[in-house]
């Protein structure tokens, strides 16, 4: 960024830190709404949206201002339940990510909600995921995601954090923005947005000041930004289609650290939008996380004192005769390999699935055929079940372990109850660390 011999350094380092106009922001036009009526068909149907799924859809319909009240209804009393019935065993990130969507915008009168008493429990949600990192070589109980998503509720929602703490703990360097040597898109941008927030309560005076601190923040942002683009492929994904959405927000929100030659926004748009013709979001966390840049939305949007914008149905939408998002198969069987495989050594074994199955159907028909070998447990989460442990061995975060879903040797970008499988695949659970 350029310098100016005007300003002295610290009226210098805040000037710089004022967001300038936005980009042009390439979201969908009205003409094309009908182009995203898969992603809303998907999130508004309630066969889909429950638990914790809830928070994703209520957050990126309400930005959007696509739910009628009744539908918004429904979702923030699914959101409460879930809260109420299992906050403890929340992580930090779910229970943000709740908070957010609660928060997204001013609901009806009547809708009375506890900022307040949920923001206490993020605070400390947070400080364990802080004091797992110092207990265990630096590995959050969770993951650099949903810790910027525990720093960008805070921020929203004026919680308690420390400037310096997040100065320190988002440096791009560290080893939690990165997965089997790869930089983690969702996670850099999910860190941009949750630092744009920061930089934003530092220059409205809300914050107390550090110059060194501020100057990190800065470094990480700018850092992280070229860190995004980096990943963006020729037809203008950046990551892949699932982290996409969350990146155009992410570079919405900071066009001061790349030039607008780096990026071709309208590219990416369109790229998207064939993807949803062609089925690839049909979980509805997946299409939550999309529809909000595809509509010029951020997440920094969020304002519980802004009245909700409620829709007089632009887009035709009827839960009753969704569009498909799911390709047609037929009934028939096919037969997959399916291996788990614990430092080198794999157990094998051939299934036959209905075609179109997923790849958790294989895993359950495996155990079917030889619960000694191939018993495993799963648990549910925002983006559909999770695999957590494989004849006994369980995931953890402490160790940087998980279980690994590879097809034809290719791990996925899609979970275990995503991934649609085909004749012949060979399809593996690997233990593996991270």
């Amino acid at each position: 960024m350029r310098q100016s011999h005007q300003l002295p350094l610290l009226g210098l380092l805040l000037f710089s830190l004022i967001p300038r106009q936005q980009c042009e922001i390439c979201e969908v036009s009205k003409e094309n709404y009908t182009a995203i009526n898969p992603l809303i068909s998907t999130m508004i149907d309630s066969k889909y949206s429950k638990g914790i799924q809830a928070a994703n859809v209520l957050l990126s319909l309400r930005l959007s201002g696509i739910l009628n009240q009744i539908q918004e209804q429904q979702l923030v009393e699914k959101v409460n339940l879930t809260i109420r019935s299992t906050e403890p065993s929340l992580t930090s990130g779910q229970l943000a990510l709740a908070i957010l969507a609660l928060g997204a915008c001013k609901g009806p009168t009547g809708m009375s909600i506890n900022y307040s008493e949920l923001v206490k429990d993020l605070e400390n949600k947070f400080q364990a995921e802080i004091k797992n990192m110092e207990d265990h070589s630096g590995n959050p109980l969770t993951n650099y995601y949903q810790l910027s998503l525990d720093i960008l509720a805070l921020c929203l929602f004026s919680g308690n954090y420390s400037v310096s703490e997040v100065a320190k703990l988002f440096n791009p360097e560290n080893k939690n923005y990165y997965f089997h040597g790869q930089f983690s898109v969702d996670t850099g941008a999910m860190a941009v947005l949750a630092l744009t927030c920061v930089k934003g309560k530092i220059t409205r005076g809300q914050k107390q000041i550090d110059r060194k601190d501020i100057e990190n923040i800065d470094k990480h942002t700018e850092s992280l930004v070229n860190k995004i683009l980096s990943q963006k492929t020729e037809n203008g994904l950046l990551g892949n289609i699932y982290s996409t959405g969350e990146a155009m927000q992410a570079l919405f929100v900071s066009p001061n650290y790349y030039n607008e030659n780096q990026w071709v926004c309208e590219k990416t748009r369109d790229t998207v939008l064939t993807e949803i013709s062609q089925g690839a979001f049909h979980m509805p966390t997946a299409a939550a996380q999309i529809l909000p840049a595809l509509m010029g939305k951020t997440y920094l949007d969020v304002n519980k004192d802004s009245s909700c914008v409620y829709s007089s149905d632009p887009f035709n939408i009827t839960t009753q005769e969704s569009t498909p998002v799911t390709p047609s198969v037929s009934p028939s069987q096919i037969q997959v390999n399916y291996s788990v495989v614990i430092n080198n050594q794999a157990d094998n074994i051939t299934v036959s699935v209905a075609n179109g199955s997923v790849f958790l159907n294989v895993m359950e028909q495996a155990e079917k055929k030889n619960p000694t070998l191939f018993w495993f447990k799963s648990e549910e989460t925002s983006w559909g079940p999770y695999i957590i442990s494989v004849r006994g061995i369980k995931a953890d975060p402490n160790d940087r372990t998980y279980w690994e879903l590879l097809s034809n040797g290719e791990p996925l970008s899609q979970g275990p109850g995503s991934y649609i499988v085909h004749a012949g695949d060979d399809l593996e659970v690997r233990w593996s660390t991270y």
